[in-house]
This record gives structure tokens, C-alpha cells and sequence, in this order.
């Protein structure tokens, strides 16, 4: 029997960041309770460390700021 892979939108995953980033809970503590796979949550914690930095990130963007650059780097190319 196979799993149907679960699919978490942007807000919902900056949610699980921010438990990790401001309230302190270790990474496997959030997977635990909020029964998530640790390499996925790994993976947002890194993207979001990456779009601080002022990097892209990989993925869809997490942070508003990253969603309005992808954004507007879209309507670049349209216009271009």
C-alpha cells in the first residue's frame, strides 16, 4: 500500500519554520507533533535560511518578500 504524497502550501511551511526559529522546538520535535518527515521540514529550514540571506531558495518561496521578487522577476520576462 503506498502513501499519497502530502502537499503543504507556503504559509503552512513558514509556520513550521517559525516553531523551529522563534519558539525554539528542535526539528524533531515539530515532525513529531505535527507528524511531518524530517527531511522535508530540514529542507524548508533551509530555504529559509537561504532567502534571508538574500538567496532564491529552492522551491516555492517562503517568505513574502522572495514571493513578490519571483513575482515581479515573472513580469520582467513577460514584458522583456
Amino acid at each position: 500500500m503506498t502513501r499519497q504524497r502530502r502537499q503543504f502550501d507556503a504559509s503552512f511551511k513558514l509556520e513550521v519554520v517559525r516553531m523551529v526559529k522563534d519558539q525554539g522546538l528542535s526539528a524533531g520535535e515539530v515532525c513529531r507533533t505535527m507528524e511531518l518527515g524530517e527531511t522535508a521540514v530540514r529542507r524548508w529550514l533551509a530555504q529559509y535560511d537561504s532567502e534571508l540571506a538574500g538567496g532564491a531558495g529552492v522551491g516555492k518561496p517562503l517568505t513574502a518578500e522572495q514571493q513578490r521578487i519571483r513575482q515581479l522577476e515573472a513580469e520582467n520576462r513577460q514584458l522583456g
